[in-house]
């Protein structure tokens, strides 16, 4: 007999348990991120986007409900590698004035990955009739794109300025006045 072949719904589910994988991580990372950034409005930001992801793990739960469905996390490959990379930020930059760009950097990247994969999932879901399920996706894919917004922001007004200080220019003392010694 041949095996059935998969669907939309089971597609929409094993994306779910990947993006509910990727929160749970996302929201443990999130206070490692906050406690090493020298910036405080970067420290902030990482903060308030803790109580975000918790917010958004809830909505991911009610998603599950709405599918009849368990709230179940598979393994995201892509968002432990964007995690790893972070944390070895943390290390290498520690005490450095690029530490923050770097955060930052690896914070776009988590937002990233989110906005494409809530994207993806509100657009299923509309496929699906997931009416309900539409809602609360584009809810969270707003907050995950206004938080990319507000971190391009803040990389562009503080960041990345503060991980380049600015190094006096060099005096040139060639100028039309001096002799050829040449000749």
């Amino acid at each position: 007999m041949a095996k059935e072949p998969k669907k939309l719904d089971q597609l929409f589910h094993d994306t779910l348990k990947d993006i509910f994988y990727a929160e749970r991580k996302i929201v443990a990372a999130l206070p490692k991120m906050a406690k090493a950034a020298r910036n405080e409005d970067l420290r902030a930001a990482f903060e308030k986007h803790e109580g975000e992801t918790a917010q958004q793990i809830s909505r991911l739960e009610q998603v599950f409900e709405m599918i009849e469905k368990k709230p179940q996390a598979k393994k995201c490959l892509a968002m432990d590698g964007i995690i790893e990379e972070g944390q070895e930020i943390i290390k290498e930059y520690k005490g450095s004035p690029a530490l923050d760009a770097g955060l930052l950097s690896a914070a776009q990247s988590i937002e990233h990955y989110e906005i494409s994969r809530y994207g993806t999932l509100r657009t299923w879901a509309e496929e699906l009739g997931l009416d309900e399920a539409v809602k609360l996706l584009q809810e969270t894919l707003d907050e995950e794109m206004a938080t990319d917004q507000a971190l391009t922001e803040l990389a562009e007004s503080v960041v990345n300025q503060e991980a380049q200080p600015q190094v006096p220019a060099r005096i040139c003392r060639h100028s039309a006045s001096v002799p050829d010694l040449a000749h």
